[in-house]
């Protein structure tokens, strides 16, 4: 991930809930147009994959807190 892309996710994470609205509603105005034109396309083996993996396997259920992750 670019460092700019961690910049926007560590602000989203702090702002309070009206600010964050605020700022889904502008990407909204700006990309949804293009998004539309993203066409949906069937899994492949390995997204079979982790969708089994996900309804099968339950340490897939377990999350790493974010102060466990090494972001280096």
């Amino acid at each position: 991930m670019t460092m700019v892309k961690e910049k926007i996710i560590n602000a989203v994470n702090v702002m309070d809930d009206n600010d964050a609205e605020i700022v889904w509603n502008l990407i909204l105005r700006k990309f949804l147009p293009s998004w539309n034109d993203i066409r949906e396309e069937l899994p492949d083996e390995t997204d079979l994959h982790m969708l089994d993996e996900i309804e099968n396997n339950p340490e897939c259920h377990e999350f790493t807190k974010e102060s466990d992750i090494n972001w280096e």
